[in-house]
C-alpha cells in the first residue's frame, strides 16, 4: 500500500494472474510455505500478501476474499501468528520459523530476565505482567490493555509504541480481533486488536527452542533464507525489514 499524490494504492495482482491468492486457505498455506511475511507492500518487491491478492478486494467485507479480515481467521487456527513484525509493520510468521525470530529478536532473553539487565523500559513491564506468571495465558482487548496497564490521561504515555516494541520483540502478538462490549455485554463498534503472549500459542518450550543458538546465527539463518527465496532483495533491505 503506498501514497501517491495523496492517494492511498494497494499493489496486487488480477484475479486470473496465476500469482493470485484468492482464499484464505490459500493464504494460510503460502505462509506456511515461505515461512514469514509481510502484510502491505514493501521495500523487497512481491514479498507482501498484499502483491499477492486482489486490490479491490481489500476491505470490501467480504470474508471469503477480504484479505483484512482473513487476518482473523489465520490468526484463530493458530497456525501463523500476526502482529507489527516488520519494519514496526504488519505481517505473519509461521509456527516453523517464530523460534528463530524470537531468539533473534529477543537477543536470547526472556521478558523478565531483559528488564531486569535494564534492557526494557518500565512501561513495557508494565504491558507484560498482564501476559506472565499466573496471566501467561491471558487474551487482552488493546483498549483494557490499556488501562490495566497504566496508560491514558494521567498515566503513561506511547501504549501504541510499546505495543509495537514487543511485538518487534516477539514477547506479544495479535491473537484475534474482537469487539469490545458495553456493560449489558451487548458488542459494539469495530473489531479491535486482542493481544497475547507468544507463548500462549505455542508454549514456552517451543517458542523457546533456539535459545540454544546464537542470535547471531538465528540471524544468518534468516538473511540466508532470504537470499535463497528473493535472490532479487539486497543486504540493505533484509536488515531494514527484519531487524
Amino acid at each position: 500500500m503506498g501514497n501517491e499524490s495523496g492517494t492511498w494504492v494497494m499493489y496486487g495482482v488480477d484475479w486470473n494472474d496465476p500469482e493470485c491468492i484468492h482464499t484464505v486457505e490459500e493464504a494460510t498455506e503460502y505462509i506456511n510455505r515461505i515461512g514469514f511475511l509481510p502484510l502491505f507492500k514493501n521495500d523487497i518487491p512481491g514479498f507482501s500478501l498484499e502483491e499477492r491478492t486482489v486490490p479491490e478486494y481489500w476491505w470490501s467485507d467480504d470474508v471469503d476474499k477480504d484479505p483484512w479480515l482473513w487476518r482473523t481467521v489465520i490468526v484463530r487456527g493458530k497456525d501463523i501468528v500476526y502482529g507489527k513484525f516488520f519494519d514496526k509493520k504488519a505481517g505473519f510468521i509461521s509456527k516453523k520459523w517464530l523460534p528463530v525470530f524470537a531468539n533473534y529478536r529477543r537477543d536470547g532473553y526472556d521478558f523478565d530476565a531483559l528488564y531486569e539487565d535494564g534492557k526494557a523500559p518500565y512501561k513495557y513491564k508494565k504491558i507484560m505482567d498482564n501476559f506472565i506468571e499466573e496471566n501467561a495465558d491471558a487474551e487482552i482487548l488493546s483498549s483494557e490493555l490499556k488501562i490495566k496497564a497504566g496508560f491514558g490521561k494521567d498515566g503513561e504515555k506511547g501504549f501504541d509504541g510499546a505495543i509495537t516494541n514487543l511485538c518487534m520483540q516477539t514477547y506479544l502478538c495479535n491473537c484475534d480481533f474482537r469487539k469490545r462490549k458495553n456493560k449489558k455485554g451487548i458488542e459494539y463498534g469495530w473489531d479491535v486488536a486482542v493481544y497475547s503472549s507468544v507463548e500462549h500459542i505455542y508454549g514456552y518450550d517451543y517458542v523457546t527452542s533456539c535459545y540454544k543458538e546464537e542470535p547471531a546465527e538465528s540471524w544468518n539463518r534468516l538473511v540466508e533464507y532470504m537470499h535463497e527465496t528473493y535472490p532479487i532483495a539486497t543486504d540493505k533491505q533484509i536488515r531494514k525489514l527484519l531487524r
